[in-house]
């Protein structure tokens, strides 16, 4: 093990001969890899010792049992890790130093900019000004359509307690050529929503290729603004627009090869899984034999085909958990089937309720960057950086979620 200071803080490596100064022996701030920098984090809370020796994150990261042995390391690592106090650093990412700056806590409340106020988009506007005032500052709104920009901007400003007029967060317009000025991109903006009655099954990849160009821009966009913030994806089909989005913002300009200069893959979140797995606790209130799932369920994977329900990590029964996954993925066809484009529940617990809860630095349900794919997972913001949880699942629940993996990827190709 090799000791340094890294801007002031004590850091380790299993690499020597690091270009940077010596330092005694002692407890480590961050821990110093060199792992591929499209299938690694840039920065990330180390959760696990073999986190340290991977060259990639993948699902497996999800319960690390599964990355192989674990690697033997000096007590002052350890006493690290175990206190939640290790960061991992890549130094293979050309943008680690500017990682390390994403992950540092800014503190007062945020500015947000909301792009497209449709029918996803003024819904979860209406819910983060009813529920936002601790966390945020302002919501800036930016559509193609200026009257809808004038009358969103005058509704939400007539929002407000009596008595006490600086509670809820302002709404004002935001030109698009001031999108990026700000601490949390929202894309909210769809070119194409198959209709009712369409016929369309999988609604989201049908939009796919309607979408990915809309959200290729913004990366370009928020790439050439030096965007510091959070990129969250709300459009369908979320988790193949995240990786759509850091694929864009990261090729050079002038010879569109990849050159990892732009948006940092843990700076982009999908937001599709917040209203699957509310939907499952929708199920599981009504069905006794899904109750479990209120307590001791988990929910993984794309907002859609894929998606991975567990009725419960200890207690995990393959066929009503499949089952369960059923009943929450056609949850969106009943809506449909009266008549009604299924909207509201996606736009507040999917987008509203996890963007509050990670601006809080709380566990919430969200696409997080593992091995080039995007793949939903509980996960929290913390000082350290970006932290998913790990669990020992059962080997019927992780083979669904690598098929799941395999999906992705063969999408992704």
């Amino acid at each position: 093990m090799y000791c340094y200071h890294l801007d002031g803080a004590p850091a380790a490596s299993l690499s020597p001969n690091l270009p940077l100064p010596a330092a005694e022996s002692g407890i480590p701030a961050r821990f110093l890899v060199h792992a591929d920098p499209a299938l690694c984090p840039a920065v990330w809370r180390v959760t696990d010792p073999r986190q340290l020796t991977a060259d990639r994150a993948d699902v497996t990261w999800l319960d690390p049992r599964r990355m192989g042995d674990s690697p033997e390391l000096p007590e002052t690592v350890r006493s690290a890790l175990a206190a939640g106090q290790l960061t991992g650093v890549n130094l293979s990412h050309p943008r680690w130093r500017q990682a390390l700056e994403f992950t540092a806590p800014k503190p007062g409340k945020k500015r947000v900019h909301l792009l497209a106020v449709g029918d996803v988009g003024g819904t979860l506007l209406t819910a983060l000004k009813l529920l936002g005032g601790d966390v945020i500052s302002t919501v800036g709104i930016c559509d193609l359509s200026e009257p809808t920009v004038a009358r969103w901007t005058a509704e939400m400003g007539q929002i407000a307690w009596p008595w006490d007029y600086g509670a809820l967060p302002e709404v004002e317009p935001v030109a698009p050529e001031r999108l990026f000025d700000c601490d949390v991109f929202l894309f909210a903006a769809a070119k194409a929503v198959p209709p009712v009655g369409s016929g369309v099954r999988d609604v989201r990849m049908a939009q796919l290729e309607a979408n990915r160009p809309l959200v290729e821009h913004f990366a370009r966009q928020a790439r050439a603004a030096d965007f510091r913030g959070l990129f969250i994806v709300l459009s369908d089909p979320v988790d193949p627009l995240c990786r759509a989005a850091w694929l864009a913002s990261n090729l050079s300009g002038e010879t569109e090869s990849p050159d990892l200069l732009g948006l940092l893959p843990e700076q982009i979140q999908g937001f599709g899984l917040g209203v699957m797995n509310a939907r499952a606790a929708y199920f599981a209130k009504r069905d006794p034999r899904f109750a479990a799932f209120l307590t001791e369920g988990r929910s993984f994977g794309p907002h859609g085909q894929g998606l991975v329900i567990a009725n419960s990590i200890a207690r995990y029964d393959d066929a009503l958990s499949r089952e369960l996954t059923r009943l929450t993925l056609e949850a969106n066809l009943r809506i449909r089937e009266l008549g009604f484009k299924p909207y509201l529940a996606p736009a507040v617990s999917s987008g509203a309720m996890q963007l509050l809860l990670a601006l809080r630095g709380a566990w919430h349900c969200g696409s997080i960057p593992l091995g080039g794919i995007w793949f939903g997972c509980r996960n929290r913001f913390t000082a350290q950086g970006l932290e998913w949880e790990t669990l020992e699942l059962p080997d019927a629940l992780f083979f669904r979620i690598l098929e799941t993996e395999q999906a992705l990827l063969r999408l992704s190709q």
